[in-house]
């Protein structure tokens, strides 16, 4: 989770409606696992 906490627009949710928020989790999360690569 912390790890996901760097994106900025997860860390401060700008966005209220829960299926952009998931995306956004989603994407760090693969953003995540391509620099891991």
């Amino acid at each position: 989770i912390n790890l996901l906490k760097g994106n900025r627009g997860m860390a401060t949710r700008y966005d209220k409606l829960a299926v952009r928020y998931e995306a956004v989790v989603i994407i760090a999360a693969i953003n995540q696992w391509l620099n891991a690569l």
